[in-house]
C-alpha cells in the first residue's frame, strides 16, 4: 500500500532524518554498539565516534569541542543552563525572560515561582521584537540568569543575541539562549558571542529525536542537571545515547555546508509562499517583522476563522503546518506567543505557522498555493467569526495593505 505524499509545511517542528545521517548511525546500531565508557578497546572505539561527533557539532557553532555537552533534548539543555545558575548562585533569586520564549523555559519559570523564585517576562513589541533598554533596565543585583531566544519557534522573528549577551556582560549576569530554532539557519560564532550557555536540538537539524546539546562556555560555572555516572566529563550522567550522537555529528555537519542554501534557496520558497498568500487571500496579514527572521519562517493570521479547522482542510491533502509550537499543541488557549505580541485573541486562533526546509521544492509551494484559497474561502462562507465587510471596508483593507505592507495590524 502507498503512503500519499505529504507536502510538509512544519519543518521547525521537527525535520525528516537526512538519508546521509541515517547512513551513519546504522553501524552503531548493529556492529558498534559497544558503551562508550568501557575499559576495553571495543568500547574506546565508539567512544572516538561520540568525540568526533562532538567536534563536529561544535564546529557548527564555532565552540571549542569540550564545551560542547550532550543532552536528551533541547527543553533538558534549556532547563540544565538555568537550573545551573541557580543551584550555584543560592543567594540570587532572579531570573529574567521573555513573554515568547519556547514552552520549556515558559514551564520552567513556573517552576521556579513556585520555588520562590522571583520570574520577569519582559514584554515585546507589536512586530514581536525586544526592547533592549528594557531588558538592560530589568537586571537585577539578585538576577541569577538572563535567557532569551535567538529565533522565535512561531514567528521567526530573530532577537539580538550579540548585544543582549554583551549587556548581560557588563552587568555581570549569566546569559543562557536558546538557539534550538537558529542553530542550522543562522550563522552562530559562540567565539564571538559572550553567552554562557546555549541549547541546540538535533531533530531540527535532520537527526532523530531524542538527543541534544548544551554548549557550556569555558571558565563558566557548571552544575550538572542529571546526576549519575562520570559521562559526558561530570557534567551529564547516563550511558551516551551514541547512534543519537553521531546522527547529531552527521546532520551538524550537513547543516554547515547548506548553510548558504537555507539563507537563498528557502528563504526564496518562504517568501514566494507568503507573498502570494498575503496578495491573493483577502485578510491574510504577517505576524511578526519581516526582518530579522529565520529564513525558512512565516506566521499568517486569516480573519475570521479558526485556524485548527484550516489545518484540519490542509491534512485532509496530505499538507502538515501547524498553529504553533507542537509542544503547545491540544491546549484551548490562543499563541502565549501572539498574544504577547498584542494581538486578539479572535486573530491569534486564526493564524497558521507555515515552515519550510532543505527538502521542500517550488512544487510543493505551488500545491499549497492552489489549495489554500479554496479552503480560506470556504471556511469564511460558513464561519459564525466572519460577518460579510462593508464595500468600504473592503476598500479600506486593500488600500491599507497597498499602502502599508509591512505594518503589522492588531485587531
Amino acid at each position: 500500500m502507498s503512503q500519499r505524499k505529504i507536502y510538509y509545511f512544519d519543518n521547525n517542528a521537527t525535520k525528516q532524518v537526512a538519508p546521509e545521517v541515517i547512513d551513519a548511525m546504522m553501524p552503531f546500531l548493529t556492529e558498534l554498539w559497544g558503551n562508550p565508557s568501557s575499559a576495553y578497546s571495543f568500547g574506546n572505539q565508539v567512544g572516538k565516534h561520540v568525540e568526533e561527533a562532538r567536534a563536529r557539532v561544535a564546529s557548527l557553532i564555532n565552540a571549542d569541542p569540550r564545551e560542547v555537552v550532550f543532552t536528551s533534548c533541547g527543553t533538558e539543555s534549556n532547563n540544565s543552563a538555568i537550573h545551573s545558575a541557580f543551584a550555584l548562585n543560592p543567594d540570587k533569586r532572579h531570573f529574567l525572560t521573555t513573554a515568547v520564549e519556547h514552552s520549556a523555559t515558559i514551564k520552567f519559570s513556573e517552576f521556579l515561582k513556585k520555588q520562590g523564585h522571583i520570574v520577569t517576562f519582559l514584554p515585546v513589541e507589536a512586530d514581536g521584537s525586544l526592547d533592549l533598554h528594557l531588558l538592560e533596565k530589568s537586571i537585577r543585583p539578585d538576577t541569577a540568569i538572563v535567557s532569551v531566544m535567538w529565533g522565535n519557534n512561531e514567528t521567526g522573528v530573530v532577537f539580538p543575541i550579540e548585544e543582549i549577551a554583551a549587556i548581560c556582560q557588563s552587568k555581570g549576569v549569566l546569559f543562557h539562549t536558546d538557539a534550538v530554532q537558529a542553530a542550522g539557519k543562522l550563522p552562530i560564532d559562540m567565539k564571538a558571542v559572550g553567552a554562557d550557555f546555549i541549547s541546540v536540538s538535533a531533530h531540527k537539524l535532520h537527526a532523530p529525536k531524542g538527543i541534544g546539546a548544551l554548549y557550556v562556555k569555558r571558565r563558566t560555572r557548571y552544575q550538572p542537571y542529571v546526576i549519575g555516572g562520570h559521562q559526558e566529563r561530570d557534567r551529564r550522567g547516563g550511558t551516551e545515547n551514541v547512534a543519537g550522537i553521531v546522527g547529531f555529528g552527521r546532520a551538524a555537519e550537513l547543516a554547515r555546508d547548506r548553510l548558504t542554501g537555507e539563507n537563498t534557496q528557502v528563504r526564496r520558497l518562504r517568501d514566494r509562499m507568503e507573498e502570494t498568500i498575503v496578495r491573493t487571500i483577502p485578510d491574510a496579514m504577517r505576524n511578526g517583522a519581516k526582518e530579522p527572521r529565520l529564513p525558512n519562517t512565516s506566521n499568517i493570521a486569516f480573519a475570521g476563522i479558526e485556524a485548527e479547522a484550516i489545518l484540519m482542510l490542509l491534512d485532509r491533502l496530505g499538507i502538515c503546518a501547524s498553529s504553533g509550537s507542537a509542544c503547545t499543541t491540544g491546549s484551548l488557549e490562543p499563541s502565549h506567543v501572539l498574544r504577547a505580541m498584542g494581538l486578539s485573541p479572535e486573530r491569534a486562533r486564526g493564524s497558521v505557522r507555515f515552515s519550510l526546509g532543505f527538502y521542500n521544492t517550488d512544487a510543493d509551494v505551488d500545491f499549497l498555493l492552489q489549495q489554500l484559497p479554496p479552503i480560506i474561502e470556504k471556511l469564511r462562507a460558513i464561519s459564525p467569526l466572519n460577518p460579510e465587510p462593508s464595500a468600504q471596508s473592503k476598500r479600506e483593507s486593500r488600500a491599507g495593505r497597498s499602502n502599508h505592507p509591512e505594518k503589522v495590524t492588531v485587531v
